[in-house]
């Protein structure tokens, strides 16, 4: 096997067992919203609050996202597991009949089942062979419940091995990852 497939193998098996939160990102840049599911939001500074993002080249939501004026990031919680596939899902009607959203004043799109979400503008990007990163400051939003032993159903999507888990305390008090396909309400078998 050459260097370079082996390198590529060495990759994809360490991010494979390296787990990411689950975010929605939406926007409008003019006649539809778009939504995709993202794995790669990372925060990058407190001030302003800035986030950072990977929206690969072959969505066909990357192109209106970064067309869009604002953008909405939804941190998704077990409870959203469902709107997390449907963004995942290519083809799929992500604003069709049953998914509540709404307009936020200028028009971009949010999800309001999502407890914690901000809208945001793309401050930078750079592409990639294959994606683009995007820096976006964070303009308003919510930071979800404060609740500090929130019930199972805010426990945050995680996303590790291909599957999805959820993140929760145990009864020691310590966090422990729980595949969701061990969970009978689980919906992505």
């Amino acid at each position: 096997m050459p260097q370079t497939d082996r390198l590529a193998a060495a990759f994809r098996d360490a991010f494979r067992r390296h787990p990411a939160g689950v975010a929605i990102v939406t926007a409008d840049p003019g006649g539809r919203p778009v939504a995709m599911t993202v794995s790669s939001l990372i925060s990058v500074s407190a001030a302003p609050p800035t986030v950072a993002f990977s929206l690969s080249s072959r969505s066909g939501s990357t192109a209106a996202v970064l067309a869009a004026d604002s953008l909405v990031i939804h941190f998704l919680r077990y409870a959203d597991r469902a709107l997390g596939q449907l963004g995942a899902t290519p083809g799929a009607d992500r604003f069709g009949p049953g998914v509540a959203w709404e307009r936020l004043a200028d028009g971009t799109p949010r999800y309001t089942q999502v407890t914690t979400w901000f809208r945001a503008r793309i401050t930078g990007t750079l592409p990639t062979e294959g994606a683009t990163l995007v820096a976006a400051e964070l303009i308003e939003g919510h930071g979800g419940p404060s609740d500090p032993h929130p019930p199972p159903d805010q426990d945050p999507l995680i996303y590790l091995d291909r599957r999805w888990h959820r993140l929760h305390d145990t009864a020691g008090g310590a966090a422990s990852l729980m595949p969701l396909d061990n969970d009978p309400t689980d919906t992505f078998r």
